[in-house]
């Protein structure tokens, strides 16, 4: 798990669920800590891909962000996140449910904005290309 928090009314769409840009924006804040970690450092997005939103958010949902590093680049890293979702409810017991899926792009980025190289980290040698 890379970010947990829970849905509020101001981040409703006309419709009154949860709007998209929000579970978007919960699920690159959670894969830029993970990407960070992976980069040693100051990291930018750079691609949002495949996202599909699955299921909507409602107002008071407890929304979990779960980050995978799929990919380790030179100077960029894929993260796999999914956002899963439960009704915020006394009943501790009821299963969460899969809402949103996709993979974002990281670039390692040095104090003046340039990419820079990802150094080599144990953990995450396998998935080096």
């Amino acid at each position: 798990m890379v970010l947990r928090t829970v849905a509020m009314p101001k981040d409703t769409n006309p419709n009154g669920d949860i709007f998209g840009g929000w579970i978007m924006s919960q699920m690159d804040l959670g894969g830029g800590v993970l990407a960070k970690e992976v980069a040693h450092g100051r990291v930018v997005t750079v691609t949002a891909d495949k996202l599909t939103f699955v299921r909507p958010v409602q107002v008071g949902d407890t929304v979990c962000v779960y980050g995978e590093v799929t990919r380790v680049g030179r100077t960029s890293t894929d993260i796999r996140l999914e956002t899963w979702a439960r009704a915020m409810v006394s009943d501790f017991a009821r299963p969460r449910h899969l809402v949103t899926t996709g993979t974002f792009r990281y670039v390692a980025i040095d104090e003046d904005g340039r990419p820079r190289v990802i150094p080599h980290d144990e953990r995450f040698e396998h998935l080096r290309t």
